[in-house]
């Protein structure tokens, strides 16, 4: 089964204990291998400028359905294409119900994503983080004044 799903070199990168490449096998390469298409943006690597996934295009998106939406279709076809040893089984993007409206969490969402080992048959789950950069309120200038710059009564 190890030929199947096969082995490669750890990200990021380190040395095992004799000083070599250490590698990972199985369902942690491949796991491994999911999330550096998910973190790779279109055009990063100069010898293949399509790989990655171009949901980073939505990073100063507004944070609703359509946003979420986009994400999980970049999720997918960039999986689809790039990472053949699985099935894309589903793929979800959701702000996580339990956190505080103000904290920093409020700006996340998650892609929940499930799979199917091609090798194996073994269902598996992943679950990322999608950072949002919030909007900046204006800034009054030299001559307004922030009363002035509301909108509401």
């Amino acid at each position: 089964m190890d030929k199947l799903i096969g082995a490669g070199w750890g990200f990021p990168g380190v040395l095992d204990v004799r000083g070599g490449v250490a590698l990972v096998r199985r369902e942690e390469e491949i796991e491994q291998a999911i999330r550096l298409v998910l973190r790779t943006v279109p055009g990063e690597r100069p010898m293949r400028p399509d790989f990655g996934c171009g949901a980073y295009a939505l990073v100063f998106g507004p944070l609703d359905g359509a946003t979420a939406g986009r994400i999980a279709y970049d999720v997918r076809t960039s999986l689809e294409r790039w990472e053949p040893r699985i099935e894309v089984l589903s793929v979800d993007v959701g702000r996580d119900a339990s956190a505080h409206p103000a904290s920093d969490a409020d700006h996340t969402l998650y892609v929940d994503l499930s799979y199917r080992l091609n090798a194996t048959g073994q269902t598996r789950a992943l679950v990322a983080p999608f950072y949002v950069i919030p909007p900046h309120p204006r800034q009054p200038g030299p001559t307004e004044t922030a009363s002035s710059l509301s909108t509401g009564p």
